[in-house]
């Protein structure tokens, strides 16, 4: 498991030393293994993209206030769940998006989780898309708003070091054109030709 000091941290760097890592899930003993494939980082109160832009704490964000390795995981269209990793330390309201992870162990859980179907079961497509974008990944691995505020360093979960073999890319970040001049920054990373990393569209 890594430790406390492995996310205390600049924020860019945490992003990039996430690829790569074994995100591991662990529900009633059953460790369900996935490796970090696509991270977003996201800068605090100077970047127009996070929710603790020009310092604003709220009760939802506050989490990102608290010391590195909190877990801040909010609620999309009322629906989805974000997993977000807070950097730096107390008081720097910064965190990296896990955007996507690869399965690697205990696959068919991540079907049923997904997809209420053994991984056998499940169509091409939905192969293709079982943990490909931040909301997938948590409802693959049964993440909600219960670990909201907890740490990443508990037994239900928690990262591993890996010794895999890859090539980062980068690029600007997804789904952020209301952040203005933040948009087009380079705060995405993610594995190279990795077949998990997230599908979408921009101009």
């Amino acid at each position: 498991m890594l430790g406390k000091d492995f996310y205390k941290k600049e924020t860019l760097s945490l992003a990039k030393d996430l690829i790569g890592k074994t995100l591991v899930r662990n529900i009633n003993n059953i460790k369900m293994k996935s490796r970090i494939v696509e991270t977003e980082a996201y800068l605090g109160v100077n970047d127009r993209a996070c929710h603790t832009f020009n310092d604003k704490m709220t009760e939802r964000n506050k989490i990102l206030y608290m010391d590195c390795g909190t877990l801040y995981i909010y609620q999309t269209y009322g629906i989805h769940f974000l997993l977000n990793i807070s950097s730096f330390g107390e008081k720097v309201p910064e965190g990296v998006l896990i955007r996507a992870v690869e399965p690697l162990s205990n696959i068919d859980q991540f079907a049923i989780n997904r997809f209420n179907k053994k991984y056998n079961e499940l169509s091409n497509y939905q192969k293709k898309n079982i943990t490909n974008g931040p909301a997938k990944l948590t409802k693959a691995l049964k993440i909600d708003k219960d670990l909201n505020g907890k740490n990443i360093f508990s037994r239900s979960l928690y990262i591993e070091d890996s010794n895999f073999s890859f090539e980062i890319e980068v690029d600007r970040r997804v789904g952020i054109d209301y952040a203005k001049e933040a948009r087009n920054l380079p705060y995405r990373f993610f594995i190279k030709n990795n077949p998990y990393v997230s599908k979408f569209k921009q101009d």
